[in-house]
């Protein structure tokens, strides 16, 4: 066997091992996916459940500012967009581009929670907190856990922006995209059903 031969060899070898450690990432994190789909499952079955419980408490319908709701689900499709650029622009390692339009997503990502935060400090100032009725418990849970995965994206975006940055558009650094980018449109599609599910079925009722 030639050394040119031993070197292709090792070349297919390294390759194969490669796309397989990066396929085994990506199915590791869809799994992961499902058990938050399982998570958000349950927290709306339990919505459900809880929903007309109010006592002594407001409703949904006495509430919710459903164009303030709105502004925010605008802005969570918005950076999933930016997001969607910025996965786009790795692949044609810009570096510069990529990085840029992860930054818009995170300012997106920011102004999405800050409205969320001042929803709930509204609700809490007016003596309507988690505490109030088992309808605000689980409306402020659900609510809530979605925000901190919403958090949780923004800071792992932000490391990204870091990592790109010193290391540019490298292969590891465009699975670790590609799997953020799977995680932030999964908190849209989570974000449409808590606003159809909760916000505009509860001024309905």
């Amino acid at each position: 066997m030639t050394t040119h031969t031993v070197s292709s060899s090792k070349k297919i070898f390294h390759n194969n091992e490669s796309n397989n450690h990066e396929k085994t990432k990506i199915l590791g994190f869809w799994v992961y996916l499902m058990s938050d789909c399982i998570l958000f499952a349950t927290l709306f079955a339990t919505y459900f459940v809880l929903k007309d419980n109010v006592a002594n408490g407001p409703s949904g319908k006495e509430i919710f500012e459903i164009p303030l709701v709105f502004l925010e689900t605008i802005i969570l499709l918005s950076s999933s967009m930016t997001c969607s650029i910025a996965s786009f622009s790795i692949k044609k390692n810009n570096k510069i581009k990529t990085n840029i339009w992860l930054f818009i997503t995170v300012i997106l990502g920011i102004i999405f929670i800050n409205i969320e935060i001042s929803e709930f400090y509204s609700l809490i100032c007016k003596n309507y907190g988690p505490d109030r009725s088992a309808f605000l418990s689980i409306f402020f849970t659900i609510v809530g856990t979605h925000g901190v995965h919403v958090i949780s994206g923004i800071i792992w975006m932000i490391v990204i922006m870091i990592q790109i940055y010193f290391y540019g558009c490298d292969k590891i650094n465009k699975i670790r995209l590609k799997l953020l980018s799977l995680f932030w449109y999964f908190l849209e599609i989570i974000w449409i059903f808590v606003f159809n599910v909760i916000y505009l079925l509860g001024i309905i009722k």
